[in-house]
């Protein structure tokens, strides 16, 4: 509940990565190191989208709640209430998952 005291400004998108798997699908355990970085996040806040040429407002094509692949590196972290939240344009965002 701490990102509900940040709004996101512009085109950007607040998200939640998704926990590292610690055990394979074999039963081993798998160490912190060997671990991927977790490309798969829920997207907790979105800010109200982008100004253009004309003066029109440009939504933000996720919305909360949303399921979405982020980049390998990028995004900015945040820390609110000892939680790791990132901070990404909606633009990096590589694509959403379908339910």
């Amino acid at each position: 509940m701490a990102f509900r005291k940040f709004l996101p400004m512009f085109d950007r998108v607040l998200v939640e990565r998704l926990a590292a798997e610690t055990v394979s699908r074999g039963g081993i355990m798998i160490p912190e190191k060997a671990q991927g970085k977790v490309q798969q996040a829920t997207v907790v806040a979105v800010g109200p989208g982008f100004t253009n040429k004309d003066g029109k407002v440009t939504p933000v094509c996720v919305g909360v709640g949303d399921k979405v692949l982020l980049p390998e590196y990028g995004g900015t972290k945040i820390v609110l209430e000892e939680k790791d939240y990132f901070l990404f344009r909606d633009g990096d965002i590589l694509g959403k998952y379908v339910e």
